[in-house]
């Protein structure tokens, strides 16, 4: 038996594996110059959309597990970017809030996107098809968030 199922080169998560890891590395000196990693700038673009909210909003959005993202608010936190307090209804729940510096940091982090685009145009692909592409991992992501939903019932 050759196996053909267990070759890298015929796995479909491998290419979305790679170029993940690929993609978090070209965004890595612009993120190096705020002096935040790939996943802090992930919770910072759902604070500068939408500021104080609960960590557990946080989690569903970027698709993390709480016990994940507690130490990187922590560290964000101790970087005088957030703020964290519990709720005063619930104090269950911990509210995050940019701080000044994390409202200030929106400002150099606008042009992030542009670099990135502009840097992965100059390749094979158009922006049609890096639109596209988004576009279809969006459907697969959606996809597999409600099947973790049905298989958690």
């Amino acid at each position: 038996m050759t196996y053909e199922q267990l070759k890298l080169s015929n796995q479909f998560c491998f290419p979305v594996y790679a170029a993940s890891r690929l993609i978090i590395r070209e965004y890595q000196p612009h993120l190096e110059k705020l002096g935040i990693t790939y996943p802090q700038y992930l919770v910072l673009m759902v604070l500068w959309e939408t500021d104080n909210i609960t960590v557990n909003e946080i989690s569903q959005k970027l698709i993390l597990n709480t016990n994940t993202l507690t130490p990187l608010l922590k560290r964000m936190e101790s970087q005088g970017i957030i703020t964290r307090k519990r709720s005063d209804p619930d104090e269950r729940k911990v509210i995050i809030q940019l701080s000044e510096k994390g409202r200030e940091m929106r400002i150099e982090a606008a042009s992030i996107p542009e670099k990135l685009v502009s840097g992965l145009n100059k390749g094979t692909l158009s922006m049609q098809e890096l639109i596209e592409t988004r576009s279809r991992l969006n459907v697969l992501i959606d996809f597999l968030r409600e099947k973790e939903g049905e298989d958690n019932v």
